[in-house]
């Protein structure tokens, strides 16, 4: 799968970490940064390209990480044509695929170890969206509250 990878100095060693592992698994990763540890960097400089990759197809699903994942998850769904939420359980991690599309997953380097958050994003990258008239129609919703606000 081509997966892209975000993050500022918060989430710098569990990105590096995650990069490595999802690699070993064949996975083909894109590197958004932060590139070298700097606790003056900020999120959006990296997550927003993240995002943007993923609303335009170039990569299948993103990982955002800051200390909290709170603010890359702010960050990413600030672009139209993601769908990404904070995850630090297993049931959201699948379901949020399956049922709302999620297309970014947000983690908190502070909130989950390293372990933990492989754990997660391999639920995630695992799991499909189902399909279903109800979730499609919701999605609907979402995409056209997207298009109003976005136009002048």
């Amino acid at each position: 799968m081509r997966i892209g990878v975000a993050t500022d100095h918060g989430g710098f060693s569990l990105k590096e970490a995650l990069c490595g592992e999802l690699r070993a698994q064949g996975h083909q990763m894109t590197d958004f940064g932060a590139f070298a540890l700097d606790p003056g960097d900020d999120y959006p400089d990296f997550v927003i390209p993240l995002a943007r990759a993923v609303a335009s197809g170039e990569i299948e699903r993103g990982i955002a990480i800051c200390s909290s994942g709170v603010g890359a998850s702010i960050a990413a769904n600030k672009v139209p044509g993601v769908r990404a939420a904070l995850i630090h359980d297993d049931f959201s991690a699948a379901q949020g695929v399956e049922d709302d599309d999620l297309n970014v997953i947000c983690l908190g380097s502070r909130v989950v170890d390293e372990r933990r958050a492989l754990a997660l994003v391999s639920l995630f990258l695992a799991a499909r969206f189902s399909g279903a008239e109800r979730h499609r129609r919701r999605l609907a919703k979402v995409a056209a509250l997207e298009r109003e606000v976005s136009s002048p």
